[in-house]
């Protein structure tokens, strides 16, 4: 069985905390600290379990805050060395108690919270409290993310792109930029042809979550970036597109080539096995073939109707490809779909019926039927 992400977040963190405060700060309560971060820590999640260090160093640091943002700001270990965060593991939640912190204290003391955070950023996104002081400084804060497009450090230019995201997934929706979001595609321009992989993949989710809610908006900012585009921003395009692509958005497929499926045609889908169990594989393979006279782009997805516990089915896409033919000519797709139970998705037994999705239109190619795991 995996490891429990909380159990990689144990008591030898808010222990590393201690020890990092104190060499800078020998004052530091560290005993005191200590007790009140790891009492009821064992019950408690990974998100939690740094809100609860957050609320033990309130305790423990000095009353005045630009006191204790000198005293944590110096603590704070080496930046990420270069560009990437893969690789980093749980390190990158070290920092997470501070995020909190400043979240919660820093708004009295705007300019020395930025500074703050601008230093926290560059060892952890500070994207969950860059939002906090969005929604209660507004107009200053968008003037500092405006600067921080074009500062040296990828991490701090990331926080730009990730923290005005209007639907970032584990922070609450900045509802101004759900309605509005003019003012973040001012800063995404600015960063559309960042030097780095990282923010250039930021700017993507941030347009693909501004499409959710503008899904026209969307379309004609990528097909602006389109024209003149280099590789990379090729490629940044194409993600923003992703959930436009799979919900079939015809103007989206249309910025990245592909036209009506009419010449498109499937044939020879072979599901195997045609009655898996739950934690199997299912392996759906087709051909496409271009029936039309010139040729032609096609994007090729699987829907599957799962069942619910219901009995109701609920939609999936999964990508099958993208393949460019010649008239006449044919090509082979597979497509390996896992079974087993997943956090996001739980199986349950019944006819799941399959569809293939090609440039948005989407044509029944059969069903397998789902059973239970033998007890």
């Amino acid at each position: 069985m995996a490891e429990r992400l909380k159990d990689l977040y144990g008591p030898e963190i808010p222990v590393r905390i201690a020890g990092m405060i104190a060499d800078v700060h020998p004052a530091f309560p560290t005993d005191r600290f200590l007790r009140d971060a790891l009492d009821g820590y064992e019950d408690l999640e990974l998100t939690p379990r740094a809100r609860h260090i957050a609320d033990a160093l309130t305790g423990a640091l000095p009353d005045d805050f630009a006191t204790s943002a000198d005293i944590v700001q110096r603590s704070l270990g080496p930046p990420i060395e270069g560009d990437e965060l893969i690789g980093l593991g749980i390190d990158l939640f070290l920092y997470l108690p501070y995020v909190f912190w400043v979240a919660d204290h820093g708004l009295a003391h705007w300019s020395r919270a930025m500074r703050l955070q601008h230093a926290l950023t560059q060892r952890m996104s500070c994207e969950y409290s860059i939002r906090v002081f969005i929604d209660a400084e507004y107009d200053r804060t968008m003037a500092r993310l405006a600067e921080w497009t074009h500062d040296a450090n990828p991490h701090v230019r990331r926080l730009v792109s990730e923290g005005t995201r209007p639907r970032l997934p584990w922070a609450p929706r900045l509802r101004r930029f759900v309605e509005d979001p003019s003012p973040v595609v001012e800063l995404l321009e600015e960063l559309k042809d960042d030097p780095t992989t990282l923010v250039r993949r930021s700017v993507a989710n941030n347009l693909n979550d501004i499409g959710k809610d503008h899904p026209e908006l969307l379309v004609a900012i990528c097909r602006r970036w389109k024209v003149g585009a280099t590789p990379e921003r090729e490629r940044l395009i194409a993600h923003a597109l992703r959930s436009a692509v799979k919900r079939g958005d015809p103007g989206a497929l249309a910025v990245l080539g592909f036209g009506k499926a009419s010449a498109a045609t499937v044939d020879d889908v072979r599901i195997a096995p045609a009655r898996p169990r739950i934690g199997d594989t299912v392996r759906i393979d087709l051909t496409v073939t271009n029936g039309g006279k010139r040729k032609a782009a096609f994007n090729v997805d699987l829907r599957v109707h799962f069942v619910k516990a219901n009995g109701t089915t609920s939609p999936k896409v999964f990508k099958m490809g993208q393949t460019t033919l010649a008239a006449g000519t044919s090509t082979r797709l597979t497509k390996a779909i896992s079974l087993a139970q997943h956090t996001t998705r739980t199986h349950h037994a019944g006819r799941h019926d399959v569809d293939v999705v090609i440039n948005g239109t989407a044509e029944p190619v059969g069903a397998f039927t789902l059973r239970r795991s033998p007890a």
